[in-house]
């Protein structure tokens, strides 16, 4: 059995406070690991200058 197989047939056997925590480590895991592409940086870097010059909208909720 690989061990991806393994953590995918230990999950469904977690509580929901140990699949909430378990949740939340493994989103900021992703989030750390992630390598942002060339393509999002310049597309970060253009809302950034966008928003700088003013040129940017907010919505309210309703």
């Amino acid at each position: 059995m690989s061990t991806v197989q393994e953590i995918e047939a230990a999950i469904p056997q977690l509580t929901q406070p140990e699949l909430e925590q378990f949740h939340a480590w493994f989103e900021e895991y992703v989030e750390d690991h992630l390598e942002l592409t060339d393509e999002v940086k310049a597309k970060l870097d253009e809302s950034r200058r966008e928003i700088a010059a003013g040129h940017c909208t907010t919505r309210q909720p309703h």
